[in-house]
């Protein structure tokens, strides 16, 4: 749709940037935090441990600092379960409160709105070893975690998210580390969707306990939605769209905002003896539960096209690689790279127009705010010997989503805020220091951590003319900005 003029982006629109404790924190052991599965896991081959990582834990004064100096008006984080809990439940550890009070006030006295999420690939080891999302206790692990947050930090965290990436842990558990599936298990689909049962009923009772215990508060989820294209305009092809779409996608939003599975997957379910057991008063939490906004992350789209019914397996392939791999499910989806969309160094689609109809599409589906909580771009930036990093890669690629939000309002989409990913570089889940997102430079490599000092970027001077004009300005770097 064109439009002759684009509406402006709202006077309080939320601009800043995210991160995740895993990622960008280090001090993996430190002050009493207990391992999470993310510290016990094996590293891919070539990347970067997580006890260092961008070292914020030490640096977080210095970090939000230049935050404010980029004009963030919110900043998106999580909290380490594990340094709050060390062994996932019972006693508290008063250091990780302590540091996330800090965290908290430092962007308050910035006038930066936190934004928390609660779960960020995480779980605590000791809970890993208990059976993880797959243990019906885990429900009241993550809510009685979710009070300790509320009770701890809601006087000043008016913004909250639940799960990150929701879907991601579902259809790429083995990617990120976070798969745990119980000893001789044979029905490994039955099993991950029992476990994404789990989170979805954890999810709607901590909204409720969320609007219970801080009326004033504002929570969602924050799943990944990439809107699935179908490879042609054959009717097979929109089928295995509306498939993808439905599995990866509206499943989860599905029952965020109405409480109900989505019938597409359920069918899907139902066909590989894989419906999740519902345990008593589930039906009914996920039911009342009503998110304020929709939290979303977004990178790309995917594209599918019809699969063959060769020979179902027993797992379907439930476990299906990473957003950017071929996945495929016979008779229902066949995953293709999109041959008019350019790609990142890291092989992933760009798609800005994309970013657009996602959110419309969002929209016209459950009408409620959107806060973007991921977008960006991973790359191999250079440090040069003046102390600069030319990243005008990143710049365009921001140019043009951004771009595309404005013309998403002016279509008529709500929307609350922008957090891409993310505020400084940090470990990437999968490959390591060397993909870097950040608007800040971290002076480290895979395996060298130099200075750990901070550089800012030519992204870090644009970001921050785009927020002091509310996103009206989105020309071009001039050479006179990036000097202080």
């Amino acid at each position: 749709m064109y439009h002759p003029q684009n509406q402006p982006f709202p006077k309080d629109f939320l601009w800043g940037a995210s991160t995740s404790a895993y990622q960008v924190e280090g001090a993996s052991l430190e002050d009493g935090k207990g391992p999470s599965c993310q510290d016990v896991k094996q590293v891919p081959a070539g990347t970067s441990d997580l006890k260092v990582c961008a070292d914020q834990y030490h640096r977080y004064k210095e970090d939000i600092k230049l935050m404010a100096e980029m004009g963030f008006k919110t900043y998106r984080f999580s909290i380490a379960w594990s340094r709050i809990l060390p062994n996932g439940t019972g006693e508290i550890n008063q250091k990780g409160i302590d540091y996330y009070n800090n965290v908290i006030n430092e962007c308050l006295k910035y006038g930066i709105e936190p934004l928390v999420t609660m779960f960020h690939f995480d779980m605590p080891a000791a809970l890993d070893e208990r059976g993880s999302w797959g243990n019906p206790e885990s429900v009241k692990w993550f809510v009685d975690f979710a009070a300790i947050l509320f009770e701890n930090f809601g006087d000043r965290v008016k913004y909250w998210l639940t799960i990150n990436e929701q879907n991601v842990l579902t259809l790429s558990g083995p990617v990120i580390g976070t798969l745990h599936l119980p000893e001789g298990c044979t029905n490994v689909l039955k099993e991950i969707y029992q476990q994404n049962h789990h989170m979805l009923v954890a999810q709607a009772k901590a909204m409720c306990l969320c609007h219970e215990m801080l009326p004033g508060a504002k929570i969602g989820p924050a799943p990944n939605i990439s809107l699935v294209y179908p490879a042609s305009c054959k009717p097979e092809d929109i089928l295995a769209a509306q498939n993808f779409n439905a599995i990866r996608n509206w499943l989860y939003l599905d029952m965020a905002v109405y409480g109900i599975y989505n019938a597409i997957v359920w069918s899907y379910l139902k066909d590989h003896d894989a419906t999740p057991t519902f345990a008593p008063g589930d039906e009914e939490a996920m039911k009342n539960a009503h998110p304020d906004f929709i939290g979303f992350n977004y990178y790309n789209t995917a594209t599918v096209e019809a699969a063959d019914f060769d020979a179902l397996t027993e797992t379907a392939d439930a476990t299906l690689g990473d957003q950017q791999s071929g996945r495929a499910i016979p008779g229902v989806f066949r995953q293709i790279h999109n041959p008019n969309l350019p790609k990142t160094q890291f092989g992933w689609e760009i798609d800005p127009v994309g970013f657009r109809a996602t959110t419309r599409e969002m929209y016209s589906r459950y009408h409620l705010p959107l806060l973007v909580t991921e977008n960006g771009l991973g790359a191999y930036d250079t440090l040069t010997e003046d102390g600069r990093i030319h990243d005008e890669y990143r710049i365009k690629y921001y140019q043009d989503h951004i771009a595309q939000i404005q013309k998403s309002i002016t279509d008529g989409t709500e929307f609350l805020g922008y957090c891409p990913w993310s505020a400084v570089d940090l470990i990437s889940t999968h490959e390591g220091m060397v993909k870097r997102y950040g608007f800040i430079y971290v002076d480290r490599d895979e395996f060298d951590l130099k200075t750990l000092d901070r550089f800012k970027k030519d992204s870090f001077y644009w970001y921050k003319r785009v927020i002091a004009s509310n996103g009206e300005d989105l020309s071009d770097l001039k050479a006179e900005e990036i000097y202080d």
